[in-house]
């Protein structure tokens, strides 16, 4: 009996030798998302629930931002990856010292973002903007994109009624003053259908092609990705890969973010993951491609309008270098 002791100590003590080699393998990684967990991060979760990263010897953690948001805490080295969108790290870019990171993927392939309105209120196009109320994050790029599509349609960009306003509950903010809602419509539109609120929407790209920049991106800390080629790589195909299976498998992508987030709505969950099963590689057949003329084109015309301080040099701030083939 005592013998047979020995060796189940002994076995065991390798076991935990083993185990601690293994982990002390792993490369740990942390991602700060843009925002509370949505379906714009499915793949992040599935690339963990399926052990897509642990495979490639990578030990992720997925974080929610802090008040700075992502963008700083990549830029710092605080964490290694982030999520960001191309219209709102502009500024940065456009700099004498723009911040330290590079979009290494796009998670979706094309710009979802545009104004929602309840049906009826004449909001079909965006000249039908004039003279209602519109919540406003009172931002310059934003008002030049909502000024850009009205006036493109014919409207009276000054007669709308801005009125600054952070919207956290879409639903509710539709049934009370407000007229018209900026909205990323994989989420909050989806949300008006799932609680039977009939609406209408116009995507900003599709009033004007310029406006279909990267929205959202993931980026990288340009010091490690540069010092860490082989492990960038091994982060974004498992990245890559946890998105391919919410492309194929959108129902059991769903129940893997809420098995991660049990807070979320589940029919919001699901009816987004079904809609963005065709939106996150759209037309293209590489996951995270980012084209260079919609990225150019995007910057270009911040720099027409005044936006940025400096003019953002062409193919600046982003690279297709380490997404898998």
């Amino acid at each position: 009996m005592k013998n047979k002791l020995i060796i189940l100590f002994c076995i065991l003590g390798i076991i935990a030798i083993l185990t601690a080699c293994e982990n002390k393998g792993e490369e740990k990684i942390s991602v700060v998302l843009d925002w509370t967990p949505n379906t714009n991060h499915t793949g992040l979760y599935v690339a963990e629930e399926k052990g897509y990263f642990k495979e490639l010897g990578l030990n992720v953690e997925v974080v929610q931002p802090p008040e700075g948001g992502a963008e700083s805490l990549v830029a710092s080295g605080k964490a290694q990856f982030g999520i960001a969108f191309q219209d709102m790290i502009a500024p940065a870019f456009a700099s004498d010292n723009p911040l330290p990171v590079t979009a290494v993927a796009a998670l979706i392939q094309h710009n979802t973002s545009g104004i929602i309105s309840l049906k009826g209120n004449g909001i079909e196009t965006p000249k039908g903007m004039a003279n209602k109320i519109y919540a406003t994050w009172d931002m310059p790029i934003e008002k030049a994109i909502i000024k850009s599509v009205v006036e493109a349609d014919g409207g009276d960009y000054g007669s709308i009624k801005m009125v600054p306003s952070t919207v956290t509950d879409v639903v509710t903010a539709l049934n009370t003053d407000m007229d018209a809602i900026w909205v990323y419509y994989a989420w909050d539109g989806i949300a008006t259908k799932v609680k039977g609120l009939e609406t209408d929407f116009f995507a900003f790209k599709d009033i004007n092609p310029v406006l279909d920049y990267y929205s959202p991106i993931l980026i990288g800390n340009n010091e490690y990705i540069e010092k860490n080629k082989e492990k960038t790589e091994a982060f974004l195909k498992a990245v890559a890969k946890g998105y391919e299976y919410a492309i194929d498998n959108p129902g059991e992508a769903a129940n893997i973010l809420l098995k991660a987030n049990p807070e979320l709505d589940k029919e919001l969950v699901q009816e987004s993951q079904k809609w963005l099963a065709d939106q996150y590689k759209a037309e293209v057949s590489q996951w995270g491609y980012i084209d260079q003329d919609r990225w150019d084109n995007f910057y270009f015309w911040l720099w027409e309008e005044g936006l940025i301080e400096k003019e953002i040099p062409s193919g600046f701030g982003f690279t297709n270098d380490y997404l898998p083939d």
